[in-house]
C-alpha cells in the first residue's frame, strides 16, 4: 500500500523549489507587497486613518512572514508532543 498525501502544505512546497525562491518570496516579494499596499491605500484614499490602518494591516502581515520558520518550528514540536503522548504526567501548580 503506498501512502499518499492529500494536502501540501505551501511552505514545503516553496522548500521544494529551493531555499533561494523561498527567501526571495519571504524576505522581498512579501516586504514589497506591504509597501505597495499601503501606498496604494495612501493614494486612493489620501486620508489619514486609513493609511494608518493599513500600515498595521501590512505590519502585522510583515511579522508572520518573518517569523514563519518559528512558527513552524512551534507547531511541529506542538504535533511531535501529541504524537507522543501529550507530554508530562506531574501536575504542576498552576494546573490544578
Amino acid at each position: 500500500m503506498h501512502s499518499v498525501t492529500l494536502a501540501a502544505d505551501w511552505i514545503t512546497i516553496g522548500n521544494g523549489l529551493g531555499a533561494d525562491i523561498k527567501t526571495l518570496i519571504f524576505k522581498v516579494g512579501i516586504p514589497v507587497l506591504c509597501g505597495v499596499f499601503i501606498l496604494a491605500v495612501g493614494f486612493k484614499t489620501r486620508a489619514p486613518g486609513p493609511t494608518i490602518m493599513a500600515a498595521i494591516f501590512a505590519g502585522i502581515m510583515l511579522g508572520l512572514s518573518l517569523s514563519i520558520n518559528t512558527t513552524a518550528q512551534v507547531t511541529s514540536d506542538t504535533v511531535n508532543q501529541y504524537n507522543s503522548g501529550g507530554g508530562s504526567s506531574s501536575v504542576l501548580q498552576g494546573d490544578r
